[in-house]
């Protein structure tokens, strides 16, 4: 049953085993054209081919770093210092809970010290994809129709940017949700954080669970509700939005990383997270994952 707000309505001659073909265009049952029922679907504006197309659509939504690329993009910059390091100072002056703050103190340091934009984009573009990322993103491109893709991350718009066109991986996702970041008129990198919330779990910067959230309310205002939404992550800051999933949604943590101990604590805890859970080592498990989904 559609969930998220969506109201049951009737539709006309649905009557048990009717074979026909529906006014989408799609031959089968009438009110079952596919698994989820349609006749649960009634938004005003929107038309029946939307809303079957509307019913076969999946969210995927990434984290970033040690997700898509097997490095964090923040500290992979600091190959581009002096000796491939910061001063210990700079170093130690990072406070927790305030990540782009420290970053900004770090992209000064590397723009007094000559780095230029170019040598930032080739070392950037130097970090791996995680295991077996580069089949995933290439499935999820070749089955646009079925999977709308976001990626929501603490890293910044300027160096996901520059990974994903260098890959060429930029039209797989819908939207980046990241600290935006530019270069000032004197070629210093600058970041701000993405947005200011109230949600005490997270850093001042980035709360995920309401990025996903505001997403989804976007979308159904758009007359887009998702069959299943699929979280793959790794970090501490993966657990806000995991948390927010529902019953039939699917949080896909990385094996070995804070995110898959800190939901396994809750379940030892006896207050498990309300969705399923499937722990991913490489991007193939979530593809493999993808492909027996579709198929259903």
């Amino acid at each position: 049953m559609w969930r998220r707000g969506l109201l049951a309505g009737s539709w006309p001659d649905r009557r048990p085993g009717l074979w026909r073909r529906c006014p989408c265009g799609r031959a089968g049952l009438w009110g079952n054209c596919v698994k989820y029922q349609l006749r649960y679907l009634l938004l005003p504006g929107v038309s029946v081919a939307q809303r079957c197309a509307a019913a076969m659509k999946f969210l995927l939504a990434f984290d970033f770093d040690h997700t898509i690329i097997d490095e964090n993009s923040d500290t992979w910059i600091v190959k581009c210092a002096p000796e491939k390091k910061l001063p210990n100072g700079l170093r130690n002056s990072y406070r927790p809970g305030h990540w782009t703050e420290y970053m900004g103190r770090v992209f000064v340091y590397l723009g007094d010290n000559g780095v230029k934009e170019d040598v930032m984009k080739r070392t950037m573009t130097t970090i791996p994809f995680t295991a077996g990322m580069v089949d995933l993103l290439g499935f999820i491109g070749e089955n646009k129709e079925l999977f709308d893709c976001i990626i929501v991350s603490d890293s910044n718009t300027v160096f996901i940017d520059w990974i994903l066109k260098a890959a060429d991986f930029h039209k797989v996702f819908d939207e980046v949700f990241t600290n935006p970041a530019a270069f000032s008129s004197t070629g210093y990198l600058t970041v701000q954080d993405f947005h200011s919330h109230r949600c005490a779990k997270c850093p001042k910067n980035l709360c995920k669970r309401e990025v996903l959230k505001e997403f989804l309310d976007k979308q159904l205002e758009q007359g887009v509700s998702y069959t299943q939404v699929v979280y793959i992550g790794d970090g501490g800051n993966d657990l806000c939005p995991v948390m927010f999933l529902k019953k039939g949604d699917i949080a896909m943590p990385r094996q070995g990383y804070t995110l898959e101990k800190k939901i396994s604590q809750l379940a030892q805890n006896l207050s498990p997270v309300e969705c399923s859970v499937l722990v991913w080592s490489s991007a193939i498990d979530i593809m493999s994952y993808l492909k027996l989904l579709i198929k259903e």
